[in-house]
């Protein structure tokens, strides 16, 4: 009988009852992860690649912006036709994690595909963001039946597609990967999900880089030495850019209510296309539609217009508030960078800097994700302005106070103690709740 070491005999069976779970978990999600990854981060190719050549083919063509409203009724239409059960598009997908009901159907991923293309092409001002995270969700869901997983796996795949969604649209997997675990719930991070979905985030990212499809280059920046009064004046930059993540959020959701007065949703984005086609004529430029990218690379070259984010602003709004269909976050890309370059006029700190926390802030503030917006700014602007992008996140964050983006988004933890009472409760019903006295639906828990 061969010698075992009483030291080594002694462990064993506890090395084996706990690693061993672990390892099978893991491997489990290297699987899993690697299949999202790849599912996703070619639909993200794919998307990017045709929302280049539609930007490219409208510059070239302005006329098209003159089909905007009858664009808008091919969206509505669709939507109201085909997809009832899909309109609430990122707001579906937060929801199922929170109360998890059914599988998410396909025909989401088509439906806001087809619908952001055509927002683009005919000129609305709207982001890409939400197309990938519905794309994302909606193609990792459809692994839930093909591998039998559980309710509370669900939730973890869920959570992974939207992070590899984020990750694969924006070249940023560290990024995408706390998003996903930090936008349905504010506050509050579910770690069981961290493993799914920093592998999902990373094959994503791997995948759509594999298929040869880039991302926009920007500035690597040099900060100034932490001092006392650049860090304070980068947590005033924080609350200015709080207040304008909340005034955007307010403002989509107003222009949303206000449209819903018009009984035949496919209408809504007719009106809606129409008002933002004369606003673009009447401008003369094609500077505040679609994705902006030039305008954000050259925020961070010389100090822009302060028009500029307020034009931003309205603009996607009401595109997006009327119906049609894209994401919120390139938009805020926009209004924040412009903002923050503006600012420079006044503040004595680097225009690009300036820039670069708008860029992230905006974002934090608006959709109640100030980690994630960290990491963003750390993988796009490298880490010597990690402390005052981070400074900017946090208090943009704070003053954003109980509203955003996404009205499914649950309060986890409140963000100021007179709010304690409004935990458990999702964004879309805090303006009642506050007006009633009392949350006009059931009390949710906040752990999950």
């Amino acid at each position: 009988m061969a010698f075992r070491p009483p030291h080594l005999t002694r462990f064993r069976p506890v090395l084996a009852m706990d690693q061993v779970p672990h390892l099978l978990f893991l491997g489990r999600w290297l699987l899993i992860g690697a299949g999202v990854g790849v599912l996703v981060g070619t639909a993200s190719a794919g998307f990017l690649l045709a929302l280049d050549w539609i930007t490219a083919w409208r510059e070239a063509h302005a006329w098209v912006i003159g089909l905007l409203p009858a664009a808008g009724f091919v969206i509505g239409a669709s939507y109201y036709y085909l997809g009832q059960g899909v309109v609430k598009g990122n707001n579906l997908l937060i929801d199922e994690i929170h109360n998890p009901r059914k599988i998410i159907p396909l025909r989401m991923a088509p439906l806001v595909l087809f619908g952001t293309l055509a927002t683009h092409l005919f000129g609305g001002s709207a982001g890409r963001e939400g197309t990938a995270v519905q794309m994302g969700g909606t193609l990792a869901d459809q692994l839930t039946r093909l591998l039998g997983l559980r309710p509370r796996d669900r939730k973890l795949l869920l959570i992974a597609g939207i992070s590899a969604g984020f990750a694969s649209v924006f070249g940023t997997p560290l990024a995408g990967a706390v998003f996903g675990l930090e936008v349905f719930l504010i506050g509050s991070i579910r770690y069981d999900a961290i493993v799914p979905s920093f592998l999902a985030a990373v094959s994503a990212d791997l995948v759509t880089r594999a298929w040869g499809v880039g991302h926009t280059p920007y500035v690597q920046l040099d900060a100034p030495d932490l001092a006392p009064v650049p860090l304070l004046l980068a947590v005033g930059c924080g609350v200015l850019f709080g207040l304008t993540a909340r005034g955007f959020a307010t403002l989509t959701h107003r222009i949303t209510h206000w449209f819903k007065r018009i009984a035949y949703p496919p209408l809504r984005p007719v009106v809606g296309g129409t008002l933002v086609a004369l606003a673009v004529f009447a401008l003369g430029t094609t500077k505040y539609i679609g994705l902006g990218v030039p305008t954000i690379v050259a925020a961070f070259q010389a100090p822009l217009p302060p028009q500029d984010f307020l034009l931003k602003l309205v603009l996607t709004a009401l595109t997006l508030g009327c119906g049609f269909k894209g994401g919120e976050v390139t938009p805020l890309f926009f209004i924040g960078a412009a903002l923050g370059s503006a600012l420079a006029l006044v503040l004595p700190l680097p225009v690009a800097l300036l820039a670069a926390m708008g860029f992230v802030a905006v974002f934090a503030g608006a959709a109640n994700t100030p980690l994630a917006c960290t990491f963003m700014g750390l993988e796009l602007f490298g880490a010597h302005a990690g402390v005052y992008l981070a400074l900017a996140c946090a208090a943009s964050y704070l003053f954003s106070g109980h509203t955003g983006i996404y009205s499914s988004q649950v309060i986890g933890h409140a963000k100021h103690l007179r709010h304690g009472r409004e935990q458990g409760r999702q964004l879309g019903e805090i303006s009642e709740h506050r007006k009633n006295g009392r949350d006009p639906a059931a009390t949710r828990n906040p752990a999950l």
